[in-house]
């Protein structure tokens, strides 16, 4: 991987933001902090501020877990050009049949996983997350979790940062959702940032000529070529898009 910042991967970077070229970002972990309670996320002001400027610039959008109305309260007064909830599934044409899948396995889940200390189920409507980030035997439980998860009807399992996500196996992932934005949006590149497994759907969903990948954090394990240290690092990246399209005044 290198980095991005510095050297001829700025220039990479430089040259994108310069193209017709959507931008997407994740929200955990990669617009906004991890932190032990999800329900607490959010942007720093900073970041807020900065991405504001990027969305005057750029098609921007943000790609998450999240379901899309908790997502929309967190960018509350950030005129993104488009949010993708769910991994991907919403907004969809198949939201209800994926609802009807996710109440039979939280009815199957909750009887074992509630009775678990430290594990919490998120109904998301069309997904499930099942967390792990209280429990103090965190291999256990995730042991567990994978277990019963492998059992349910129609699902696919997306690990994540001490979460386990159930999506419908039939629903777009986040990078066929990434795919079907920037076409919708009449945009021929991506820029996407993610820091999770949940995000290599999108760093693989098409080639570099069109794509550029970034991870928060490096890895050898990942798809994205490009990676920015930590989460902090984003106002960074979004200070060099903002400076690649000058003369965007506040009150545009």
């Amino acid at each position: 991987m290198k980095y991005l910042l510095e050297g001829t991967a700025r220039g990479v970077l430089e040259e994108f933001a310069r193209s017709n070229v959507l931008l997407a970002f994740d929200f955990d972990g990669t617009l906004a902090p991890i932190v032990s309670k999800p329900d607490t996320a959010q942007m720093r002001p900073s970041t807020r501020e900065r991405l504001q400027q990027v969305s005057r610039r750029y098609p921007c959008a943000v790609v998450t877990g999240r379901a899309q109305a908790d997502a929309l309260q967190r960018i509350n007064q950030v005129d993104v050009w488009d949010v993708i909830g769910n991994h991907g599934v919403e907004p969809g044409s198949a939201c209800e049949e994926y609802r009807a899948l996710t109440r039979d396995w939280l009815s199957e889940l909750e009887p074992v996983l509630n009775a678990v200390e430290g594990v919490r189920l998120e109904d998301k409507q069309y997904s499930l997350a099942v967390h792990y980030r209280e429990c103090r035997n965190k291999t256990a439980a995730a042991r567990l979790i994978r277990a019963r998860t492998a059992k349910l009807r129609d699902s696919r399992i997306v690990p994540g940062k001490l979460v386990i996500n159930v999506v419908p196996r039939s629903a777009p992932d986040k990078g066929a959702a990434l795919v079907a934005a920037s076409e919708r949006l009449y945009c021929e590149r991506i820029l996407y940032v993610g820091d999770d497994v949940t995000d290599e759907d999108a760093f693989g969903c098409a080639g570099p000529d069109r794509l550029l990948a970034v991870r928060v954090g490096r890895t050898t394990r990942s798809k994205a070529p490009y990676f920015i240290r930590n989460q902090r690092e984003i106002d960074a990246l979004l200070d060099v898009l903002i400076q690649a399209r000058p003369g965007v005044t506040e009150d545009a």
